[in-house]
Parts: structure tokens; C-alpha cells; sequence
């Protein structure tokens, strides 16, 4: 048997930003001529030491400049970044297949060197230095490594000198509830080194400064994710992050320009896997070989019992041999092959694998399962009273306990409601009693209250202007004493007293073929035009022409406000309207009449749901009557309405337009006189002009308000 390293816990690093390497660079390359000034690589080397995986890189020179380090987990890669640095080896490719290491690639971009592993899976790994040779050593996180006997960092430089700094520290959180801290540093060469260490996950930023104001510790559980506390200290010339999860946790690094993200996201136990992961395969243990003839099946799941460090307890019933040869597997998946061969099923809780013919365990089982339904029956009952709180007693009867098929409860249990002190009697074995304590710890919670304000903005803005003129002839027909009429020629508005005419006296006129072009302006929203009169008269007196000019022009803009405001709690439907009922008339099928009532109300339907995200889901329906014309018993009513109805999602405080209805309508009416009045400028003597322009805009504004169990509507 071979072993290709140790059991541990999946470890995904920082994503690599140039990690690629192209499919051509499997062939060899001549050797680089190394420039002057250059470092260069003159060999790299990959073995095996006390079950890690060590690549040995010997380069011309020692590091005298920053190398950074990142690794990707899919595809699994790691790879080290050396500036200044050319290939001379010759070579930008190495086979290896040994264990978990595929290959080695080396690639030259620009005026630095990338050194590329290729990993059949993630792993962790620790980079040391030792004078001209670089030293990488892999395994499975949580494996005990071998510390190289020089412990010097990656391009430590003289005197310590710090040429990087951290210039933010910031916490979010995913959206999949993943923790991600943000870094942002002020180069992009920083060198970072990431590790576990424990259940702690520590981050170094190597000769790097740090503020004294980012020197802290950032207390993150409120934001419900793995994540706990992070801390950021110095320690020399190195700057020491350190991230406290809890539970399962696995982690994500990457990094883009300046900014250094972290990210620690839950891995959910699953009790019937042998390996915790969220790694699609379905295999995720070690590698492993076998090749046995005719081995005893017990020998062969006590090899794999040593190899995992897993209690591992078999049946009596467990017995024969078998043949098998397995090279470079996971061992889980080894262990499954041998029970499908042998006809056996295993069953694991937590370190202990009990194994076991199938039919065995099914009937194991079973027996276990008629054992508790028997002691449910003969279980003496307990009595208890809840007190249900901010839930209705009665809801939770009739929606939960009252229906024997579907309630949680068993068939001995007996349920008493007492609505007047909304208390729930329950007599059960104490199993189900906690069962009820656990459904009312979660359903019997104070539900929050909702403020819903809607604005509707109604706002018109209209124009008029009418042109008009009336022209005439008159004669006269005689007089009745010696000398002129007299005459009066004014101007003035219609309506007001003093009016613009002739004044005769003793005068008789003859208005018979007076011949009156009649096209005055007419009025306006009950208001009257402006009136300018002129006459014009011969020598003599005895033949008038009177003309007669009218405009009327009105402006107005008119704006109304409605803010109907409704509180109500979660997914609780609330109402609020206000207005009038008119009442009509209507027959029935027999000929008689009866009154009816109409509602013409501005009302406001909201049914609002808080949503775990603390935004507020709401199904609206806005109502705006107004009465259009009289009201009338006998021919019925006329109801201008105005109605939106949607859904929508909001955020906590936050305003969202509902609709908005605009319209326009724009007349323009000439009246006037064949010919006449399309004579240029004095044709507006023969005719009258109407013009009107009206604009009405309805928008509908809605803001919900989360309300503190502490706050009153405002």
C-alpha cells in the first residue's frame, strides 16, 4: 500500500489573476540569456518527504525583491510570482504525476516569471527560503508540515524596510451569507501569505505598514455569517490578520489590482459522508492503493480503519475474501467498492463506522423503529400549558392540532384551547410536549408593524385665448330737429357698466341694412372678454361704421396633494378610504325603484409582507374617484376613477412610483368669413379664433416604513 499524504480538510487560496498557462508550453525551450541585472531559475525539482509534497527551486542568485504567492482551487493551482527573474532551465514544462502533483509549468510574462503547480486537488502550502533555493512545501491542510531548518521569509529585505501599507479594512456580507473582508492595499505586489492555523485563519501581509486607526478588532457576528471577529495587529514589519469562523467553514481568496478579498462561506455537515466538503465529486478522500490476493475481508477494512484514523466496527456476519488491486483512489470510494462486492452497507456516526450485510442493518432498523413506536404507546402522558403571546390560540388550533392526520402531535395527544386567556392545554408523551415548545418558540414572535404612506400628486396646467371682432354699418334716417347727433365713442369691458355705442338724441336710425359682421370673442370659464370700440362717422352725420374688437386670455395651473397614510402589521391586509356615497335610483325586475349608493372615495388597500432581508414585498391597490357630473336620482352618475393595482418590492423606508397617468389635449377653432377673413391682417376683422391647451399629470408615490417595537406612528 501506498500512501499519498494525509487526511485533512479542503483549503481553496487566493484566486490567481494571471494564472494561466498556455497548452503549447508542454515542449521544451532553449535556455534564456539571462540579462544583466536578472535573476533566473536554473532548476526545479519535486520529491516526497515524510508524506509531503516539496518543489525545490534553485535559482542563480538569492531573492532580493518581493515574490507574492496565490493558488486557485478549480482548476487547483498554485503559483509563485518571482519579479526580475527569467527561465534558464531550458524548459517551461515538467511531468511529474506524483500523488497529488500533476505537473510543474513555467511561465515568463513581461519581466517576471511564474512558476505554476498543478494540483490533482487543493492544498495548502508554505513557502521558505533558504539562500539560492526557494523550497515549497504542499499537503492537506491540517497536516503536521516539516519546518525547513532557515525559516527566512520569501525576498526578505535589508533593514526590514517596509515598502507596502494597508490603506482600508472592510466587512460584507455575501449574498449567499458567505463572509468577505476587503482589503485594499496600496500596490498590487504586496506579499501575502494565508494559512490555517487551528480553527483561525491568519493572513500576513509582508512588509507591509498599517495605520494606527485600522489597528483593531472588528466584532462581525450581527452580520450572520462563519465569520466572528477579525483582528489586525502588526508584528515587526509584517501586518497579521487574524479571522475567527465557527463551525465548518471553508474559505476563497482573491485578489484584484489593490484590493485583497477574503471570503469565508459555511460547509454543512452532512452525517452520512466519510469526508465534510462542499467539493462537487462525490469521492473526497485521500488516495490511496490496494493490491491484495485473497485477502480476508476484515484485514482489508482494518487496513483502511489504520489508514483514516475511523473506528470501525464490523458484523459477525461479515466474513469471505476477495482479490482486489486499487492504485491511486480516493479511500472512500475504495471502502464503497469493497461492501458493494461483499454485499454490505455501513452506517457512521461521527467517528464510528458500524458495517454490516444490508439486510442485517435494514432489519436492525426496523426492530429500532417498532421499539420507539412501542414505548410512544406505553409512554406515560404529561400535561402542560402554553401561552401563546402575540399568536392567536384559536389560529393555532384549528390551522395545526385540531386535525389528527396532520398534526404534529401524537395519537394519544389531547389538545385544550382556552381563548379567553389564549392558552393552549396540551396532554402528551414529553417528546411531542417539546416539539409544540419548539413550533411555538418559532411561530408565537411579535409580528412588525408597517407604516405605508402614499402620496397622489394631481397637477394641471392649462391655457385659453379667444380673438374676436364685431363690425357694422349704420344710417341715418332723418332728424327731428336742426343740427348733428351726438355721438359717443368709448371703450371698455363687457359686463362693467360703461359700454362702448352711439348715443342718439332725437335721433332715428335705420338698422335695417346695417349689414353687422357679429364674430365677437367668447368668454372664458364664466368671464368676459375685453372690448375695444371704435366709430368712424362722415361730415355729415349721417353714416356710421362702428368696429368692435375682443381677446380674452387665461392662464392656470392647479396642483392637488393627497397623502392617505395606513398602518397595519406583516401580511395583515389594511384599508383606508375617504370620500362620499352618491345615491341613484334603480329598478327591479318588478318595476319597482330603490336607492342605491356609489362610493366615489380616495382609498388606499395595502397588504405589506416583511421579507428576512428587511425590505418590504407589498400588493397595493390605489383608488381615486371624483364626480364628474350632477348628480342626478333619475338618469344615474358619472364617475371620473382613477385605479392602480400592482405588487412590488421596496426597500425599508424607500419610495417607489406606482404609475403615472399624463395627458394633453390641445384645440385651436377659427370661425370666420368666406374669403374675407383670409385677407392678410385685415382678415382678424372677419374672423374669431379659439385656442386652449390643458395638461394633466397623475402620479402615484408610495414609502413603507418598518416601525421599532418601541416607535409610535409618526
Amino acid at each position: 500500500m501506498k500512501r499519498q499524504g494525509k487526511l485533512g480538510i479542503l483549503m481553496t487560496c487566493l484566486t490567481l489573476c494571471m494564472s494561466f498557462v498556455p497548452a503549447y508550453a508542454q515542449q521544451s525551450a532553449p535556455a534564456a540569456e539571462v540579462p544583466a541585472g536578472k535573476n533566473a531559475i536554473e532548476s526545479v525539482q519535486a520529491s516526497q518527504n515524510a508524506g509531503n509534497l516539496i518543489v525545490k527551486v534553485t535559482l542563480k542568485e538569492p531573492l532580493t525583491s518581493q515574490v507574492g504567492s496565490f493558488s486557485v482551487s478549480s482548476p487547483a493551482r498554485v503559483a509563485i510570482d518571482f519579479p526580475g527573474t527569467v527561465n534558464a532551465t531550458g524548459q517551461t514544462s515538467w511531468q511529474i504525476n506524483d500523488g497529488d502533483l500533476r505537473s510543474i509549468n513555467v511561465a515568463q510574462v513581461a519581466d517576471r516569471t511564474r512558476l505554476v503547480i498543478n494540483l490533482l486537488r487543493p492544498l495548502t502550502y508554505v513557502t521558505s527560503a533558504s539562500g539560492k533555493e526557494i523550497l515549497i512545501t504542499l499537503s492537506q491542510l491540517g497536516a503536521k508540515t516539516q519546518e525547513p531548518v532557515t525559516t527566512a521569509r520569501f525576498a526578505e529585505q535589508p533593514g526590514g524596510a517596509e515598502s507596502h501599507k494597508v490603506r482600508d479594512i472592510n466587512f460584507r456580507r455575501g449574498r449567499d451569507g458567505e463572509g468577505r473582508v476587503i482589503v485594499d492595499l496600496s500596490d498590487a505586489n504586496t506579499g501575502i501569505d494565508i494559512r490555517q492555523q487551528g480553527n483561525d485563519l491568519i493572513v500576513d501581509f509582508l512588509k507591509t505598514a498599517l495605520p494606527d486607526n485600522l489597528r483593531r478588532r472588528l466584532d462581525v457576528t450581527d452580520f450572520a455569517t462563519p465569520i466572528n471577529t477579525v483582528s489586525t495587529s502588526t508584528q515587526g514589519n509584517t501586518v497579521r490578520m487574524v479571522i475567527t469562523p465557527k463551525g465548518l467553514w471553508e474559505h476563497n481568496a482573491y485578489q484584484t489590482d489593490n484590493q485583497f478579498v477574503i471570503e469565508v462561506k459555511s460547509v454543512k455537515e452532512d452525517p452520512s459522508k466519510l469526508v465534510q466538503g462542499s467539493r462537487t465529486q462525490k469521492y473526497a478522500g485521500e488516495k490511496l492503493s490496494l493490491n491484495f490476493q485473497n485477502i480476508d475481508v476484515r484485514s482489508v477494512l482494518q487496513v483502511i480503519a489504520d489508514f483514516t484514523n475511523f473506528n470501525i466496527i464490523t458484523s459477525d456476519a461479515v466474513s469471505g475474501t476477495l482479490t482486489l488491486r486499487l492504485k491511486d483512489i480516493p479511500w472512500d470510494q475504495a471502502l464503497e467498492i469493497i461492501l458493494q462486492a461483499k454485499g454490505l452497507d455501513m452506517r457512521k456516526n461521527g467517528s464510528v463506522i458500524w458495517i454490516a450485510p444490508r439486510d442485517e442493518l435494514a432489519a436492525r432498523e426496523k426492530l429500532e423503529l417498532d421499539s420507539k413506536v412501542q414505548i410512544a404507546d406505553l409512554e406515560p402522558l404529561r400535561t402542560e400549558t402554553f401561552q401563546v403571546n402575540y399568536h392567536s390560540a384559536k389560529s393555532i388550533f384549528d390551522g395545526i392540532l385540531k386535525d389528527k392526520e396532520k398534526t404534529i402531535l401524537s395519537k394519544r395527544g389531547v389538545v385544550v384551547m382556552d381563548e379567553r386567556s389564549n392558552k393552549l392545554i396540551i396532554s402528551d408523551v414529553p417528546a411531542r410536549l417539546d416539539d409544540v415548545r419548539r413550533m411555538l418558540t418559532e411561530i408565537d414572535v411579535p409580528v412588525k408593524q408597517v407604516l405605508i404612506e402614499a402620496q397622489i400628486v394631481e397637477a394641471s396646467d392649462s391655457f385659453a385665448r379667444n380673438l374676436g371682432a364685431r363690425l357694422g354699418f349704420l344710417g341715418l334716417l332723418g332728424n327731428t330737429y336742426s343740427g348733428r347727433p351726438k355721438v359717443t365713442v368709448g371703450a371698455g369691458i363687457e359686463g362693467t357698466g360703461y359700454q362702448a355705442g352711439l348715443t342718439e338724441d332725437k335721433a332715428k336710425w335705420n338698422t335695417s341694412n346695417a349689414q353687422n359682421v357679429n364674430l365677437a370673442a367668447p368668454n372664458i370659464n364664466g368671464r368676459s372678454p375685453g372690448v375695444l370700440s371704435t366709430i368712424l362717422y362722415n361730415a355729415a352725420g349721417s353714416r356710421f361704421i362702428s368696429l368692435e374688437l375682443s381677446a380674452l386670455e387665461a392662464d392656470g395651473r392647479g396642483k392637488v396633494v393627497s397623502r392617505p397614510r395606513v398602518m397595519t402589521s406583516d401580511q395583515n391586509e389594511a384599508i383606508i378610504e375617504q370620500g362620499i356615497e352618491l345615491p341613484y335610483l334603480t329598478a327591479s325586475s318588478s318595476g319597482a325603484t330603490t336607492i342605491s349608493y356609489r362610493k366615489a372615495v380616495l382609498s388606499l388597500k395595502v397588504r405589506p409582507h416583511v421579507t428576512p432581508d428587511g425590505r418590504i414585498s407589498m400588493t397595493i391597490d390605489v383608488n381615486k374617484d371624483s364626480v364628474n357630473s350632477q348628480v342626478s336620482l333619475s338618469y344615474g352618475l358619472a364617475i371620473d376613477t382613477k385605479h392602480v393595482s400592482t405588487q412590488v418590492l421596496v426597500d425599508n423606508g424607500g419610495t417607489v412610483v406606482l404609475g403615472g397617468i399624463y395627458q394633453q389635449t390641445t384645440t385651436n377653432n377659427t370661425t370666420k368669413i368666406p374669403l374675407l377673413g383670409d385677407v392678410p391682417v385685415l382678415g382678424y376683422l372677419f374672423r374669431e379664433n379659439e385656442k386652449a391647451d390643458t395638461k394633466t399629470e397623475l402620479m402615484i408615490f408610495v414609502t413603507p416604513r418598518i416601525m421599532a417595537d418601541n416607535m409610535a406612528s409618526r
